[in-house]
């Protein structure tokens, strides 16, 4: 059932007067309504979004495709308009994977400036309340929607995406994703009263009273490390999450996809000051090429909080090194689909050529070892073997890349030289059985476009799909028995981590192992996908994504506890007079 958005009650309705004692503030006001179908929709998790996702101008309007995609332009080849203190050179480190020279220069900080800034307006954004902060953080997600064909512009310039996906990942999808941080931590910050009247007996007739006010006390300095793939959709939640808990944010981009970031810094700048609050409690910390700032700022004694997706390495280096802070990282992982058995070949074939081929497997939540009995699997058009199911997913994924005109608003463009390395590096660990070829972009001649590889490995073959391999590979595997496949599961989840696993089996038993055995090694389980519904795809305020239950990622990005701390309570006691006295 979708949620409409014209419900009569609201869970916000009366919080504020009853924790503070004062009016509701203007902006959360304005957005009361979203917020409180966004409390509903966490509460109970059936589909509702509230920012549209077709670009469709029926949507959005005849000129808005046109107005953002000029307003994105108007950036190229300039000095990006933010007017942030400590700036000391001005930076351009991007690279757009379709060719298109993008030219924008952006502010790099004197870093002990920028740390200066960033702590001047925090107390004000503290004492504000929760209510005041929950209407700016609504006010900027309202904003960035406003402009949202500008920042899918961005997010498909620099990260390769097709522009649909862009719009639709880069844009609507994120800002769900950052809504949904500011209902998580509204809900956690006004769980309990902000003050309360204590009496305690203390015998013949004496009463102890007391007035308590219990302070919603932010921990410090929030630093988010984007990545390049998705840098709205993967950095939304932290920066949401740290702001409207009262801490301010240090948003340090992908050298290679600093865009999209800087325009959300800017609105987020300019909501700030419009409600009277220091815009530099969001900040942009650009790096010159090669300099590497992000470990600078990640060990400053001034950042608490911080938010990184992106390589293995670098997450574990954050998280031994960064030890003054709470550190969230995503990092690599082996996503995995156990195949037993299907009453819908051709469907299930289907269903993960798709997941295969979307953006070219860039994603973080793209299968890669798809494990399959030697022997073959039961179907409803009777026994099909390995050779027939890898040819089968081989099949589907060159259906669907085969037309360079149509593959393109797909598969997207590769988004740096390691993904084509990596590719080339696969296509000699095992049979080939669908390669990659390079393919013309007809919209920009000098884009890197890959189709993706399907390879057949073994069991024995561990030491190439007990590995991350990130871009357009993946690979089939033969093992001895679905028991086996399991098994493989089980030790290279459990040793590498996975953000998604999915099993096809007709069998209940079976289905109900992987399961248990999913839910052994933390990983999110998708069964019998053959529809609409893809592997790599959550939906927001409905689907977790992470667990923090395995080495892939140490939090689930979008629960409670993601939210919950990033801020402390403090209260404070004085005496009063008992009631009625």
């Amino acid at each position: 059932m979708k949620r409409m958005t014209d419900a009569t009650s609201s869970p916000t309705q009366g919080t504020a007067e009853r924790d503070t004692g004062a009016d509701v503030h203007p902006l959360l006001a304005k957005h009361r309504q979203t917020l409180a179908t966004a409390l509903d929709a966490i509460r109970e998790r059936d589909y509702w979004s509230a920012y549209p996702e077709s670009p469709s101008p029926r949507v959005y309007g005849e000129t808005a495709a046109a107005e953002g995609k000029a307003a994105f332009e108007a950036y190229l080849g300039k000095n990006f308009p933010l007017d942030q203190p400590g700036t000391d050179q001005w930076v351009a480190t991007e690279a757009s994977p379709f060719g298109v020279e993008l030219g924008v220069s952006y502010p790099h900080p004197d870093v002990e400036q920028l740390f200066t800034a960033a702590l001047a307006g925090m107390p004000a954004w503290r004492d504000a309340g929760p209510h005041a902060r929950a209407g700016v953080c609504l006010e900027i997600l309202d904003r960035i929607h406003s402009n949202v064909f500008e920042l899918a512009n961005a997010v498909h310039l620099t990260t390769g995406q097709a522009f649909v996906m862009a719009f639709q990942a880069g844009g609507p999808h994120a800002l769900d994703r950052g809504l949904e941080a500011v209902a998580y931590a509204y809900r956690e910050m006004t769980s309990q009263p902000g003050q309360a009247h204590w009496e305690k007996p203390a015998g013949k007739g004496a009463v102890l009273s007391m007035e308590k006010t219990y302070h919603i006390v932010p921990r410090g300095v929030g630093l988010v490390i984007c990545c390049n793939t998705f840098p709205t959709w993967n950095s939304y939640p932290g920066l949401f999450a740290s702001l409207v808990t009262g801490n301010s944010v240090v948003v340090k981009p992908h050298p290679r996809a600093v865009l999209p970031l800087a325009i959300t810094v800017k609105y987020a700048r300019e909501v700030l000051a419009e409600a009277g609050f220091d815009p530099n409690l969001v900040t942009l910390a650009a790096e010159s090429p090669g300099e590497g700032i992000a470990s600078v700022l990640a060990t400053r004694p001034e950042v608490k909080l911080i938010d990184f997706t992106g390589s293995t390495g670098y997450g574990n280096w954050l998280e031994e090194n960064a030890t003054q802070a709470q550190v969230y990282t995503e990092k690599a992982g082996v996503n995995t689909v156990i195949v037993d058995s299907t009453d819908d070949f051709k469907g299930m074939c289907r269903n993960l050529g798709f997941s295969l081929a979307l953006y070219s497997g860039q994603m973080c939540t793209t299968p890669q070892n798809i494990l399959v009995p030697a022997e073959g699997i039961r179907t409803e058009d009777g026994h099909k073997s390995f050779d027939d199911v890898a040819a089968g997913i081989a099949g589907a994924v060159g259906k669907l890349t085969g037309e360079p005109e149509r593959a393109v608003e797909l598969i997207g463009a590769i988004v740096n030289d390691g993904v084509v390395s990596r590719l080339e590096a696969a296509r000699g660990r095992g049979e080939v059985v669908l390669d990659s070829q390079a393919v013309k972009h007809p919209n920009y001649p000098d884009a890197v476009v890959r189709t993706p590889m399907v390879v057949k490995l073994s069991s024995g073959d561990e030491d190439a799909y007990g590995t991350e391999c990130f871009g357009p590979v993946s690979y089939v595997i033969g093992t001895g028995s679905t028991a086996q496949s399991v098994e493989v599961f089980r030790r290279t989840v459990g040793a590498r981590g996975a953000l998604t696993a999915g099993v096809y089996s007709t069998d209940p038993a079976v289905l109900d192992e992987v399961e248990k055995a999913s839910v052994d090694v933390g990983v999110h389980l998708s069964c019998n996908l053959t529809g609409g519904v893809f592997v790599n795809q959550s939906a927001a305020f409905s689907d977790f994504h992470a667990t923090g239950a395995n080495p892939a990622a140490n939090a689930s990005l979008t629960d409670a506890a993601y939210v919950a701390n990033r801020f402390r309570v403090v209260q404070s006691r004085r005496h009063s007079q008992p009631a009625g006295a």
